[in-house]
């Protein structure tokens, strides 16, 4: 089962956890980054949320770990707690399997969590630190956590962690490492003020960009029209045809979340409901529940589509497409990971129109439905904004139409009436281009 991960001379330890984890064979991430890893090499990997990155780092820096030394020797960043508090659970369970309970000692360190307890157990220093940058920065600040010994410091979802702005408690950190620390920093792009941030602490890294399909043959596309109708009506309508394993539906903003949420609630659907304005705890109760498979349906901002790792979605709507292709390609990652089949429903109107077109021009096997009494209907690409775009022809003859008519002809009257029908054209365009968008 494990032949294919013998080629990167594991320890005998690390083959077996391997085996244990059932990993046939590498991904295509993890061919790349765990040889230089294992050879200590600073690494910029970027590639899709379920590309199977987080073993990519984890199995090559637990196989170098060092027992014997009681000192941190690896420091892994998350940007959110709950992204935090899965690695350390992948970390345990690695722990767990290599049989080394009570021998290979690791820590989370996350905000929401008794401080004075934490910098208790700190006081015999753990192998590994999982965490949120704000929180260890806070414990390296009151001298409850050294990083200076540690050789590896790991930043997973760097671009969120830009995004969200830990970046600047990530760079605080490291300045209290070692200048030779090798540094692994993973991500689903790399923004220009990331690139700035690398150039800052990494020398001649390894560049590894897998691009994964924009689609995996197992992950199906349908696109429905909203055509005015509200959009907990028509997820209602969608839930009469597929009998999800667990599905989350994507909103844009905590507002339209709480709101899609409770429709869908009163009209009968197990919803729970997941976003960062949640408290801490009433998230860890609802995440919690996810994994306890208590709904069967989640509405969710894109915090879960790059924060939260949540297993086995069947399905995923957008209740709202997102802006950019990026986000629809992370939201589409939670389903049809490892092999396994999904489905990706998107309901759109007139605004979304700009989105789709980018969508099928990189190449998304787009097909367009509508649910009517309970079953599916194919449909055709309703595009209503060309009804209201207006043509720069079209612009000027009814800019024309607005000129005022001189009755007595002065010197200049064309020039004035060119002026007019100018600025007319010029509003007429606003108004089209705000409707487009």
């Amino acid at each position: 089962m494990t032949e294919h991960f013998s080629q990167f001379n594991f320890r005998p330890i690390m083959t077996d956890v391997i085996h244990k984890l059932e990993f046939k064979k590498p991904t295509a991430i993890q061919e790349q980054v765990i040889p230089a890893v294992l050879e200590g090499t600073s690494v910029i990997g970027q590639s899709q949320t379920g590309s199977g990155k987080t073993h990519a780092y984890l199995l090559p820096l637990l196989n170098r770990l060092d027992p014997e030394k009681r000192e941190v020797q690896l420091v892994i960043t998350a940007p959110t707690r709950e992204l935090a508090t899965q690695i350390y659970d992948e970390v345990r369970t690695i722990i767990d399997y290599a049989g080394k309970k009570g021998t290979w000692f690791a820590k989370l360190l996350v905000g929401g969590m008794d401080k004075q307890k934490m910098m208790e157990k700190l006081k015999e220093p753990p192998h590994i630190v999982v965490g949120t940058p704000g929180r260890m920065l806070d414990l390296v600040k009151e001298q409850s956590l050294s990083i200076y010994i540690a050789s590896a410091f790991v930043i997973d979802e760097a671009d969120l962690m830009l995004e969200l702005g830990f970046i600047q408690d990530v760079d605080q950190l490291l300045v209290r490492a070692k200048q030779d620390i090798q540094l692994l920093a993973f991500s689903a792009t790399i923004p220009q003020q990331l690139e700035h941030f690398y150039r800052k602490y990494l020398e001649n890294p390894l560049h590894v960009k897998v691009d994964d399909a924009l689609s995996p043959e197992t992950l199906e596309h349908r696109f429905i029209p909203l055509k005015n109708r509200d959009p907990a009506e028509v997820i209602a309508g969608i839930s009469e045809t597929i009998q999800p394993y667990l599905a989350i539906i994507f909103t844009n903003g905590k507002e339209n979340a709480d709101a899609l949420a409770s429709s869908l609630q009163q009209k009968g659907l197990d919803t729970g409901l997941i976003h960062g304005g949640l408290a801490p705890r009433e998230r860890k109760r609802v995440l919690k529940e996810i994994q306890n498979l208590r709904y069967q349906y989640i509405v969710a901002t894109d915090l879960a589509s790059r924060g939260v790792d949540i297993k086995g979605v069947s399905h995923v709507i957008n209740a709202q497409l997102p802006k950019e292709t990026d986000f629809y390609v992370h939201r589409a990652g939670r389903t049809a990971r490892a092999g396994m089949e999904g489905t990706v429903i998107s309901l759109y109107d007139d605004n979304d129109i700009r989105l789709m077109e980018k969508l099928k021009q990189k190449g998304l096997p787009v097909a367009f439905w509508d649910v009517k009494n309970g079953e599916w209907k194919p449909s055709k690409f309703r595009n209503d904004r060309k009804k209201d775009d207006t043509t720069d022809q079209d612009a000027d003859n009814m800019a024309w139409k607005k000129v005022k008519k001189y009755k007595k002809v002065k010197p200049g009257y064309k020039k004035k009436m060119k002026k007019q029908q100018e600025k007319a054209k010029n509003q007429l365009m606003k108004k089209s281009n705000k409707k487009r968008k």
